[in-house]
């Protein structure tokens, strides 16, 4: 039970570190770029499908995306009932 409590944990400090790196403007073939590519394909399995089903939420010209925060919230859900 203690390695699913750790994977959770790590998990979602992956999915804060790909918000965080969404926000630096750096292209892929840059060091940034390609971490921020890794999280990319560690997290979209569980965003993507959290995209399909809640939409952006516009805030004037800005569209808030608000997966990466339920799949925070889910993933502590988890692990607090598990650990």
């Amino acid at each position: 039970m203690r390695i699913v409590c750790a994977v959770l944990r790590a998990y979602t400090i992956v999915v804060f570190a790909r918000v965080a790196l969404e926000w630096v403007p750096v292209g892929d073939t840059h060091p940034v770029g390609r971490v921020r590519h890794f999280l990319r394909l560690v997290t979209q399995p569980l965003l993507g499908p959290l995209r399909a089903l809640i939409p952006p939420i516009r805030l004037g010209s800005v569209a808030v995306d608000l997966s990466p925060l339920i799949l925070i919230l889910g993933l502590n859900l988890l692990a607090q009932v598990l650990c």
